[in-house]
């Protein structure tokens, strides 16, 4: 069995309608815009805020993802906010309290990581316009990341070489490729310090796939063989089963975590892997995990639409498959999915009486999601 499919429920019988979806994501901004307030910023779904001082500002589950969000899908639907003192102002809460998890192991340093710390508020502010000094705040975060041992993208070098090429920093960008290169094992695997155990992962926001995708975004002689050699590593390790295909959480493990659960979401099994690594994966696997998402459908709403592990972004790795192939079968897969994943966000906003506001797990990441597949663009959000 590759998927548990009690975590999966039946695509909604209804088909792509762009005015309906454009018409969703209009909403799903217009949400968040209402929601908004200056003191509390956004409210925090339950999941999202555990454990930590709220209100919550980072780029993962906080207002950085919203703003970044917001920001993102001015083309289809102009938000009525200030997006930039938006910014700026979770920023300034975030220096007053970081929203660091209590009780959470953090590697160091923590202040420095994309997805938790301040790097993800500093590097929105900075992308929308807040310069000069911030910059150089910005600037000293990656540089200080260099020799994290997280080697992840949440809270290690590869977040922090991606933040420096979103800012165009080629220098920066280079010298955090370098060094995350310099740290990869002789086996191609880099093995990951963080949350507590040492872990080898394989998949997108804590293990190669994802360390490699940032070292791609930094032209250098040694990508090719990079990409030859982790599509190697894929296939190795890929579990396969009547033409399906999906990958474990951890290096030479089975699809079973810690937890129990066999998981297929962005941040585990097949999508992530697809998703990270579509450009070069082999096409043969590449298919099989993505006709694997396929089959399981769309989460449930115990795992809700989001990018991390819902509906949305298991949708990315249909629209990775698009792309590769320039096959319309995926394309249309892949609005399917959006569909869905709107009608979740509706269904969801309704039976708590307000949305769920975050870019990774809530309804704006969504929201991009529907907008690729107007657009037919298969770039994940800020990683690609």
């Amino acid at each position: 069995m590759l998927y548990d499919p009690a975590h999966f429920e039946p695509l909604v019988d209804e088909s792509w309608d762009e005015a309906r979806v454009r018409d969703a994501i209009r909403a799903i901004v217009a949400d968040a815009d209402a929601a908004y307030s200056p003191d509390g910023l956004w409210p925090a779904h339950e999941w999202d805020g555990w454990d930590a001082p709220l209100p919550l500002k980072n780029l993962y589950v906080g207002a950085a993802g919203v703003v970044w969000a917001l920001n993102r899908l001015r083309l289809h639907a102009e938000s009525a906010l200030d997006l930039r003192t938006v910014a700026l102002r979770a920023l300034e809460l975030w220096r007053e309290e970081p929203d660091f998890e209590r009780n959470e192991i953090k590697p160091e340093p923590a202040e420095s990581s994309l997805f938790c710390g301040e790097t993800g508020p500093l590097l929105v502010a900075c992308l929308l316009g807040a310069g000069g000094s911030l910059a150089d705040e910005l600037l000293a975060r990656v540089r200080a990341n260099v020799a994290n041992e997280a080697e992840e993208l949440f809270w290690g070098t590869p977040g922090t070489l991606v933040a420096a090429a979103a800012m165009g920093w080629d220098d920066a960008a280079r010298e955090s490729a370098d060094a995350l290169a310099s740290r990869r094992d002789a086996d191609g695997l880099w093995t990951q310090r963080h949350y507590g155990p040492t872990v080898r992962s394989l998949g997108a926001p804590h293990g190669l796939v994802g360390n490699v995708g940032a070292l791609l975004r930094v032209e250098h002689d040694r990508n090719d063989a990079l990409g030859r050699e982790t599509a190697a590593i894929l296939a190795a390790h890929a579990i396969v089963e009547d033409g399906l295909a999906t990958w474990p959480l951890g290096f030479g493990g089975g699809l079973e975590a810690r937890d129990g659960q066999i998981r297929l979401q962005w941040c585990g099994g097949a999508p992530g892997i697809v998703i990270a690594a579509g450009g070069y994966l082999d096409e043969e696997l590449l298919l099989a995990g993505a006709e694997l998402v396929w089959r399981a459908g769309p989460h449930n709403d115990e795992k809700g639409h989001g990018i991390c592990h819902g509906t949305a972004g298991n949708g990315f790795a249909l629209l990775k498959a698009f792309a590769r192939t320039g096959d319309e079968r995926w394309l249309e897969r892949a609005r399917r999915f959006a569909v869905h994943a709107l009608a979740q966000v509706e269904r969801l906003r309704a039976a708590r009486g307000r949305g769920r506001y975050s870019l990774w797990t809530g309804d704006v990441g969504t929201a991009l999601y529907a907008a690729a597949c107007i657009d037919a663009d298969a770039r994940y959000p800020v990683l690609d």
